[in-house]
């Protein structure tokens, strides 16, 4: 069972840094007054922080927890399905919350005008 709490943390910590490698939109610049950029960079990013990420987790985690929970008195092992599904509800809310925090600061800055290309 310790090589698939192992797996699960590993996948886990590979999805979330892959949301992070590139959290920034990728905008054409072409013909851009780089002080409004700026600007509305700004601007658009505080919206983006209205996200709150934790708060997500916490309840994901806590709903797999009973999802988990219950799945697992089912198969004999309560406690362990409850860690599995709070992993699993936890790490899938906060991909959620990141995915709509870029979300967010990308409307926000096609709605300021801008081209952006991702």
């Amino acid at each position: 069972m310790n090589a698939i709490k192992s797996v699960i943390s590993t996948a886990a910590i590979i999805a979330l840094t892959g949301c992070a490698a590139h959290p920034d939109p990728i905008i054409d610049k072409q013909g851009v007054d780089e002080g409004l950029f700026a600007q509305d960079w700004s601007d658009c990013k505080g919206y983006s922080e209205e996200v709150v990420i934790a708060k997500g987790v916490a309840k994901g985690a806590a709903t797999g927890a009973v999802v988990g929970g219950i799945a697992g008195a089912i198969g004999g092992d309560a406690g362990e399905g409850a860690g599995y599904g709070a992993l699993w509800g936890g790490t899938e809310s906060g991909l959620d919350a990141d995915w709509e925090k870029r979300e967010v600061f990308k409307r926000c800055m096609v709605g300021r005008g801008y081209r952006v290309l991702n």
